[in-house]
């Protein structure tokens, strides 16, 4: 997997482009090559795009960020990639709408067995 390594000081990130085993942890500093660096303090970026296309080649996949990086770039070609969250999908305004609508038809329902429990608490007192 090619991906980014987050090193450099408290509050001063730079990022290395690392080639590593896609089950090593992102800190554990085991990567089989550095092919890169991105610093966002200073907007450097540098990458050796004839790496990453032989890593490619071998059958390395790309993090979602560096997928993105390197199609700006032009080092790739392809769309980027959609990095949102993937737990919980964009709502849009009308199903929100929608949605507002469908519980308000459950209310009345529940109403009447609301007025039945005081009935039956009548014939005990």
């Amino acid at each position: 997997m090619i991906r980014l390594q987050r090193v450099g000081r408290v509050n001063v990130p730079t990022f290395r482009v690392v080639v590593t085993d896609s089950k090593n942890s992102t800190k554990s500093g085991r990567a089989l090559e550095v092919i890169g660096m991105y610093d966002p303090v200073g907007n450097i970026k540098t990458i050796e795009a004839d790496r990453v296309k032989h890593w490619m080649s071998h059958g390395a996949q790309l993090s979602d960020t560096v997928h993105n990086w390197l199609v700006h770039e032009k080092v790739i070609s392809g769309k980027k990639v959609n990095k949102l969250p993937k737990k919980k999908p964009i709502v849009k305004e009308a199903d929100k709408k929608a949605e507002g609508a469908a519980p308000a038809a459950p209310a009345p329902a529940a109403a009447p067995k609301a007025e039945a429990a005081p009935a039956a608490e009548a014939p005990k007192a």
